[in-house]
């Protein structure tokens, strides 16, 4: 009997179970769905330690903000098919919730109790119900006082729960009605132009170093004297900052200001003094590899649809 990717479907969606173990569930039984679902229980394909080798580099990034604290927390699984599977979205945004509690410190999160057990006990069977590897990648805290922290959300999927999450804090004595619109419309020029650093004196000095290397590399080609170049680099160096330093780049929503200018104008029209106490930025799988084998394009292969 020919195995369908409808087939294989409609028993993960029965168990939980792996899209690649729910396979071979079937082709070990000959289609046959009731054997397969017993099969799959008899041989502990969901188990979650077969699954840690895997890259997990999908998955989501979930937010919460209580008075003037916020946390981000990325949780990773191996396929978008996961992340948006309800059990995982319930269980990123009861993650961000305790990390909340626990001051943004990952050590204390996957260690707090949890549904009865703790956080990474929690994951731990959730990766074997679900069959892919996941892992509580990372979590940060951003407080301010006096003032407000806002949070956004980039391609929702749930409410706080999104590919990319960002929290931003405005330190001012202004009523937190006027601050937070402000806030939350810098977080989502963050979200959007992704900045390295608040400014050029919190700028990894490598980074500076780097770029200074390419940009004068690039300025000596055009065969102009090293003392003409040297001059140039000023220019050159000033552009780079207004692309990756958050106080320098153009506001997202009037371009005629910077957001250094945004936030100053905000303090006169605010009647105080406002300043960016700092930002956070996560998007989901930044930095991390994935394996050859995309999970999509398995699911391609077994459809017949992958050319």
């Amino acid at each position: 009997m020919e195995i369908t990717a409808s087939m294989v479907k409609d028993l993960r969606d029965k168990t939980g179970a792996g899209m690649m173990d729910c396979k071979k569930a079937l082709n070990e039984t000959k289609g046959d769905m009731e054997a397969a679902i017993d099969w799959l229980r008899k041989s502990g394909a969901m188990k979650a330690a077969k699954k840690a080798s895997r890259a997990a580099a999908d998955g989501l990034v979930g937010v919460s903000v209580a008075g003037n604290t916020g946390v981000l927390v990325e949780v990773n699984a191996e396929t978008d098919f996961v992340a948006r599977n309800d059990e995982f979205k319930a269980f990123v945004k009861s993650a961000a919730d305790i990390a909340l509690r626990e001051g943004g410190d990952l050590s204390k999160l996957l260690a707090a109790p949890h549904a009865g057990s703790t956080v990474q006990q929690v994951l731990t069977e959730l990766v074997a119900k679900i069959g892919e590897n996941m892992s509580v990648r990372r979590t940060v805290a951003l407080s301010v006082n006096p003032g407000v922290v806002a949070s956004y959300i980039h391609n929702a999927s749930g409410p706080e729960l999104g590919n990319i999450g960002v929290l931003v804090a405005l330190k001012s004595t202004a009523d937190a009605a006027k601050l937070m619109p402000l806030a939350k419309q810098i977080a989502m020029h963050v979200a959007a132009k992704a900045p390295l650093a608040l400014s050029v004196e919190q700028l990894d000095k490598a980074v500076i170093e780097r770029e200074y290397a390419v940009q004068k590399d690039i300025a000596l080609q055009s065969g102009k004297p090293e003392a003409v170049v040297e001059k140039m680099m000023e220019g050159r160096m000033r552009k780079y900052y207004e692309d990756v330093v958050l106080l320098q780049q153009a506001f997202i929503m009037d371009e005629s200001l910077s957001i250094a200018k945004l936030v100053e104008k905000a303090g006169k029209d605010f009647g105080a003094p406002v300043e960016i106490e700092g930002f956070v930025r996560f998007k989901v799988g930044e930095g991390i590899e994935k394996g050859g084998d995309d999970f999509a394009d398995e699911v391609a292969k077994m459809a017949g649809t992958k050319g």
